[in-house]
C-alpha cells in the first residue's frame, strides 16, 4: 500500500537499515519462500556486515585509553554500506580513461512484458541487453550522417525503479564524437547525438534478434512464465507483441568536462536498489521508505510494504554471481583502449592525465565526511591504535567467504 502525505517524514536515528530488516525478518522469509543461492548469499552478507560475525579489531586511544570496536565490512556489491569506497576507487581508476570532450547520457529500457523471463534468466537476458544497446550505439556512431567514427561507451545496468519494482535498463555514457578510419577525430553535434526514435527501433530489433537466438540454442528457461512461451507459436506471438510496442530510449543533455562526466557516472556505477537513507521504519511487520513519484512532479512520497514483500522486491535485483554490471565498448573496450585513447588525445591536442596516487582509506573518508577515522571519539583529542584483532565468528556456509 502506498501513502503520499503532504510532507514526507524525515529519517530518524531510530530508522532501520537494510541489515536490520534482514536480521529481523530474513529467517522467516527464507523458510517461507526459499530464495536462490545468490540471494541467500547477499542476505547473509548484509546481515553480517560490520558485526562480530566478520571479525575486526579493537582500537585504543593513546590519550584517554578509550576503546573502540571496529568490525569488518562484507564488501558485497549489493550492500548499501559498502559501496561508497568502491565507487571512489572506481572513479580514481577511470581518471586516465576519460577524454576531455562532451559526453551524452542515454538510457535503454526493456519493456515490462519481459520481466517474467528476466527473473528466470537474468544472466543471458542482461547480456543481450548490453550487446543490443552497445551494437545500436556503435552502429549509429559509424554512420557518416551522424559521426562517422568509433565512439566510446560505458554501460551500467540497473534493474529497479523507485518502488523496488523490476524496471530493467542500462545507463550509457557516450563520447560526443569518435575516431574515424583515417585516424581523425569526428565531433558529434553540440546538442544532439542520435535521434532517439531511430535508436529505439534499432535497439528493439537487436534485442529481439538476440532473444530469438537464445531460444534457438536452448539457453532460455521458461519455468515460471505464465504465457505458453516454450512452443514455437507461443514464442513467436510473444515476440510479435513486443515488436508492436514502442521501446523507450531516453537521451539527456550533454556533459561538458571530464570531471563532470566522472561525477555524473559515479552516481550510477555503484548504486544499489535502495540506500539506507531512504528507509524510515519497520513497524508491525511493515517497512516504510521514501520514493519519488516521477509521474507526479518528482514528489517525494512514502511507501509501506509488508516486510516479506519488501525483501522479495529487493532480492529481485541480486545479480548472478560474477556478472559484470559495468561494461565498456568502442574506444573504451579493454582490448585496444590504451592505443585508441592515445590516438584520440593526439588528434584532440590533449595530454594524458597524470597518474595519481591512490588515496588511502583515511584520506577518502576525510574528503567525503570531513572526519578523521583515527581521532578518538571518546575524548576527541587522542589517536586510536589497534590493540587487539577480533577473529570472525563461525558462521553458516551461506555467509561471505572472501576477505573483508
Amino acid at each position: 500500500m502506498c501513502r503520499a502525505p503532504q510532507s514526507a517524514p524525515a529519517r530518524s536515528q531510530d530508522s532501520p537499515d537494510l541489515a536490520d530488516i534482514f536480521r529481523r525478518c530474513g529467517a522467516d522469509y527464507r523458510r517461507r519462500y526459499q530464495p536462490n543461492a545468490a540471494q541467500r548469499r547477499v542476505m547473509a552478507a548484509i546481515e553480517a556486515c560490520r558485526t562480530p560475525a566478520l571479525g575486526g579489531h579493537v582500537a585504543a586511544c593513546n590519550r584517554c585509553g578509550g576503546r573502540v570496536h571496529h568490525y569488518h565490512s562484507c564488501c558485497n556489491r549489493h550492500c548499501p554500506k559498502c559501496q561508497t569506497l568502491a565507487k571512489e576507487r572506481w572513479i580514481e581508476a577511470r581518471q586516465s580513461d576519460i577524454l576531455a570532450v562532451p559526453h551524452f547520457h542515454l538510457v535503454f529500457t526493456l519493456p515490462h512484458g519481459l520481466n517474467p523471463l528476466l527473473q528466470g534468466n537474468p544472466r543471458p537476458l542482461y547480456s543481450v541487453l548490453f550487446k543490443a544497446a552497445a551494437d545500436t550505439l556503435l552502429r549509429f556512431g559509424r554512420d557518416p550522417h551522424w559521426i562517422g567514427g568509433e565512439i566510446g561507451i560505458t554501460l551500467v545496468l540497473h534493474s529497479w525503479g523507485q518502488t523496488l519494482g523490476q524496471h530493467v535498463h542500462v545507463h550509457g555514457l557516450v563520447t560526443a564524437g569518435g575516431l574515424a578510419d583515417d585516424g581523425s577525430w569526428k565531433p558529434a553535434r553540440q546538442r544532439f547525438l542520435f535521434p532517439v526514435k531511430a535508436l529505439s527501433k534499432v535497439f528493439r530489433g537487436a534485442y529481439l534478434d538476440g532473444l530469438a537466438r537464445l531460444r534457438r540454442r536452448g539457453e532460455i528457461d521458461f519455468a515460471g512464465t505464465t504465457a505458453p512461451l516454450a512452443d514455437d507459436q507461443g514464442f513467436q506471438r510473444f515476440l510479435a507483441v513486443l515488436r508492436r510496442r514502442d521501446w523507450v530510449v531516453y537521451a539527456k543533455r550533454p556533459l561538458a568536462g571530464p570531471q563532470q562526466v566522472l561525477g555524473y557516472l559515479g552516481r550510477y556505477t555503484h548504486r544499489v536498489a535502495l540506500s539506507n537513507d531512504r528507509l524510515l521504519a519497520l513497524e508491525d511487520g511493515k517497512v516504510a521508505f521514501h520514493w519519488r513519484d516521477y509521474r507526479d512532479g518528482s514528489k517525494r512520497k512514502v511507501m509501506h510494504l509488508e516486510a516479506h514483500e519488501f525483501i522479495r522486491r529487493f532480492l529481485l535485483h541480486v545479480l548472478p554471481r560474477g556478472f559484470m554490471r559495468i561494461r565498456h565498448y568502442g574506444l573504451f573496450a579493454n582490448r585496444h583502449r590504451s592505443e585508441k585513447l592515445a590516438q584520440c588525445r593526439r588528434q584532440l591536442g590533449q595530454d594524458k592525465p597524470e597518474p595519481r596516487e591512490e588515496e588511502s582509506l583515511e584520506d577518502v573518508m576525510r574528503r567525503l565526511t570531513g572526519r578523521d577515522i583515527h581521532a578518538c571519539p571518546v575524548c576527541g583529542k587522542g589517536r586510536l591504535h589497534i590493540v587487539e584483532t577480533l577473529k570472525p565468528r563461525p558462521r553458516p556456509s551461506a555467509y561471505p567467504t572472501g576477505p573483508p
